[in-house]
């Protein structure tokens, strides 16, 4: 099959989740003989950020890790015909252009041979839904969505029918425990500062018991203002910026707890949708305690994969007591890895891709 992507960037990863998910998941349907083509535009809001933030040598770990991903960049005004031309399944993100979008829709109702969905990735259709409804999607095959009460929107939007839960998942060929274990210490958290959706979460299941217990604390990402520095500063964490997604893994084995902290949308109206974190950090084998979320849709056993605290007492019990025993340490690493395994690989996600490419009845012409 010809599979083509428009993402709104696959060489950067700055401040943009999931293109750690389309990476593992394009090269797995590649691995699975399937010809892929990622596109993207030549200038895009994530990777002018992170050229802008560590130049060229930010895209280091990304051609060292996936290089037999080459994503092709477009100008602004190419025609979108040229682009999608041969393709059997076509998939536009989210956070691509309105007028690219409209386009490539205009193309499949212009009797374009192939299928075209819709890949949503955010809690814009809640926190913001007149930006998604500013999309022209009348002309798309489906939808995908990276959570089941996104697909809720979606089918109260009229799409019943055409509307795939199709979660993030870990690159488990990149993302797995170290070969060799080494020295482990302190806490380390990844993740991008934002919008202060969850400034006063941060502080209550992160800084503050992390503090308490005495542990170091390691913080990574972007878009930390002034005022947040001060916060981490001020909690006796250490901030390193921005790291490559790549290098996470590293990161994590140099470490010996980490903590989720969901953003609020995803504990209230968007519940039940983990970030990609969750799935990456468990596949790394690194300890995982989570403030509450709700698992509606039951991807893991919560209090056997990963550690549920309610309160920052209850992170701090939980960091002293993993920090003074291995074998509950060693039994939390090995839950985790066995959900990711089973259930929650880019592999498992693009079988998943494969048997809705397949209820799509596409041509006849590429069956075989």
């Amino acid at each position: 099959m010809n599979i083509v992507y428009f993402t709104h960037s696959l060489r950067s990863c700055w401040n943009h989740g999931n293109a750690h998910f389309l990476r593992g998941v394009l090269r797995e349907l590649q691995i699975l003989g399937h010809h892929v083509r990622a596109l993207e535009p030549a200038s895009n809001w994530s990777l002018d950020n992170l050229l802008a933030d560590a130049g060229e040598a930010g895209l280091t770990a990304f051609n060292d890790a996936y290089p037999d991903l080459r994503p092709e960049t477009y100008a602004a005004d190419t025609d979108p015909t040229a682009l999608v031309e041969g393709a059997d399944l076509v998939i536009v993100h989210e956070w691509n252009d309105p007028t690219l979008v409209a386009a490539i829709g205009d193309l499949r109702k212009r009797g374009g041979d192939f299928r075209l969905l819709f890949h949503d990735t955010h809690h814009r259709a809640v926190s913001a839904p007149e930006e998604m409804q500013a999309f022209d999607l009348s002309d798309y095959d489906g939808v995908l969505a990276f959570g089941e009460t996104l697909s809720e929107v979606y089918r109260g939007w009229g799409w019943a029918g055409r509307v795939w839960t199709w979660h993030e998942a870990a690159d488990t060929r990149l993302f797995h425990p170290p070969a060799i274990e080494g020295d482990r210490d302190g806490v380390v958290w990844i993740g991008n500062w934002g919008d202060g959706e969850r400034t006063a979460e941060l502080e209550r299941f992160l800084f503050k018991p992390v503090q308490a217990t005495g542990m170091s604390l390691d913080i990574y990402g972007v878009r930390y203002p002034d005022d947040a520095r001060a916060t981490l500063t001020r909690y006796g964490a250490r901030y390193h910026g921005w790291a490559p997604n790549a290098r996470a893994p590293a990161i994590f084995a140099r470490h010996l707890a980490t903590v989720h902290v969901p953003r609020r949308y995803y504990t209230t109206i968007l519940p039940g949708i983990p970030t990609i974190r969750v799935f990456e950090a468990l596949a790394c084998g690194i300890p995982l305690i989570s403030a509450p979320w709700n698992d509606s849709e039951q991807l893991f056993r919560p209090g056997n994969d990963f550690l549920v605290a309610h309160d920052g007492g209850e992170v701090e019990h939980n960091l002293t007591m993993l920090r003074g025993d291995p074998a509950r340490r060693s039994e939390l690493i090995a839950a985790g890895l066995e959900a990711i395994c089973a259930r929650h690989t880019c592999t498992h996600r693009a079988h998943e891709l494969l048997a809705i490419a397949t209820r799509l009845d596409l041509p006849a012409r590429n069956a075989a």
